[in-house]
């Protein structure tokens, strides 16, 4: 029995998980550059620089989502990884509610 599979669906699948990550990565380098800005070991103009590097980033992801139609593939993968890391944390912060579950 031939496997099924829809090219078009795996695709945008794949090309959502790879854009949530980048998005993902983004996010970490914008929470270092703050840390970097507010713990005044960057020049102002090394600010000035990252802020639009950052800047122009958040554009280019935002086209690429919108030309490929992957807006809500990524959104979905985000949510999804949203929903993964607060069940983690939640478990990690309240470990005898983890132990009661049985899981």
């Amino acid at each position: 029995m031939p496997i099924d599979i829809d090219e078009k669906n795996l695709k945008y699948g794949v090309l959502g998980l790879v854009v949530a990550l980048v998005e993902i990565i983004k996010d970490a380098l914008k929470l270092q550059a703050l840390k970097r800005m507010e713990g005044g070991s960057l020049t102002e103009e090394e600010t000035e620089r990252l802020g639009e590097a950052l800047m122009e980033l958040d554009t280019a992801i935002e086209e690429m989502k919108k030309e490929q139609g992957i807006t809500e593939s990524v959104k979905s993968v985000r949510d999804g990884l949203d929903n993964i890391v607060d069940e983690l944390l939640n478990k990690m912060i309240n470990p005898e509610r983890w132990k009661e579950s049985g899981q």
